[in-house]
């Protein structure tokens, strides 16, 4: 059997904390980073809350020369590319350039590139450019950027599937390292603040309305009404582990199992399919629902969909079988970057053997739910589920464990 993939490195850029250690900080102290959006002037639109990353200046931390040709959330995903490297104690010109790769997830960010590319076209007449191929040459200009700045020429791609897209790519960083590359850079940066974005997820009728920034986003509460939209997420080093530990690595944690489904059509009678994906991660990684301690939930905040997840999750653990936690309430809803920013909350959870708290929510009994809320908890911890749920039906499961 192959060497599991563990996690050596990881970089973040979360809308409550610029890095690891001031994410996880504030995570654990329940620091909301939801308020009113910045990033343009909200006033005109039915939603005006959004998670923001705070103190990021792209020059501080990328070449003069990347500032114009990418957008906002390239060069967050590059630094933390750069940080997560650095945590990982990784100079990529040491090594052999077919020996890295680079998987990551996106979902939202090209709304930001194409209404770019639309302002060119109106201020300055230039050549149009398709929202399409916008958002096709956004796809990919994320791994490709990382790729080019780190002389990375091993496997490289990007996974598509919203906000479960983010396990997806760590799943297809896996595969990769199995397939025999080394070292692969994966998870995902990811935002969508924008007044084109905006308008785009405001016509899907999921985005809270609130204007208060404590009771807006309330996965698993009676007042569920919908998400609060953020930008941000987590670029994490997955390593063969017989590759790290021959260079002496600190390893975060080990990727154990995964699982991916398909809801059925709407109106078809058959059931959601997350309970599947989350048996299917159990399956692959060889565990019980039994061994699992914790679980990091998608939390999507809308009724029908939290009640979907809480029957998924008293099916497959009993009520109130297993601590259930959605940190993702201090942050907003992260697209594809929201998972690997969970996976990254779990591997600290693990480390720390504290689970962090679900903030501001009052969860409806009738869920069944163990629901960490307001304050971390203790706990013996060893192994985590992590889900995801992306619009259209998409559904996916990471299991992690620690390091030993």
């Amino acid at each position: 059997m192959s060497a599991p993939a563990v996690i050596t490195g990881i970089g973040v850029a979360a809308p409550n904390g610029l890095g690891l250690r001031d994410y996880w900080a504030a995570t654990l102290g329940g620091k909301s980073g939801i308020a009113r959006l910045t990033h343009f002037d909200p006033s005109g639109y039915p939603a005006q809350l959004a998670g923001e990353v705070p103190g990021f200046v792209a020059e501080d931390h990328l070449p003069s020369r990347l500032i114009p040709q990418t957008d906002r959330m390239t060069r967050m995903a590059l630094a933390a590319a750069d940080w997560a490297l650095a945590d990982a104690g990784i100079t990529p010109a040491e090594l052999p350039s077919f020996d890295m790769g680079v998987v990551t997830a996106s979902s939202s960010g090209g709304f930001e590139f194409g209404q770019g590319e639309l302002r060119k076209l109106w201020s300055q007449g230039s050549q149009f450019v398709s929202a399409y191929q916008s958002f096709a040459w956004f796809y990919a200009v994320n791994s490709g950027q990382i790729s080019i700045r780190n002389g990375m020429k091993g496997p490289s791609g990007v996974v598509v599937s919203d906000q479960a897209g983010g396990l997806d790519a760590l799943a297809q960083a896996r595969r990769q390292i199995r397939r025999g590359t080394p070292l692969i850079v994966t998870g995902a940066v990811d935002a969508s603040l924008c007044p084109w974005g905006w308008v785009a997820q405001l016509s899907g009728g999921r985005m809270s309305t609130s204007a208060e920034a404590a009771r807006a986003y309330l996965p698993f509460d009676r007042e569920a009404r919908g998400y609060v939209p953020g930008e941000g997420g987590a670029i994490l080093i997955m390593e063969d582990a017989e590759a790290a530990r021959a260079r002496g690595a600190r390893v975060h944690g080990r990727i154990l199992g995964y699982g991916a489904t398909f809801d059925p059509r709407p109106g078809s009678g058959r059931p959601p399919a997350l309970l599947r994906a989350a048996r299917t991660a159990l399956a692959d990684a060889g565990v019980d629902a039994a061994d699992i301690d914790v679980v990091f939930a998608d939390a999507a905040g809308e009724p029908a969909a939290d009640r979907a997840e809480a029957e998924a999750l008293t099916a497959l653990f009993g009520i109130r079988g297993v601590p259930v936690t959605a940190p993702k309430t201090m942050t907003g809803r992260l697209y594809s970057g929201a998972a690997p920013l969970d996976v990254t909350a779990a591997l600290l959870a693990l480390r720390d053997q504290v689970i962090p708290p679900t903030v501001h929510v009052e969860p409806c009994p009738e869920y069944g739910l163990d629901l960490v809320l307001a304050q971390p908890r203790p706990a013996k911890l060893r192994t985590a589920l992590v889900l995801a749920r992306g619009h259209g039906g998409f559904n996916s499961a990471l299991v992690v464990c620690g390091p030993e």
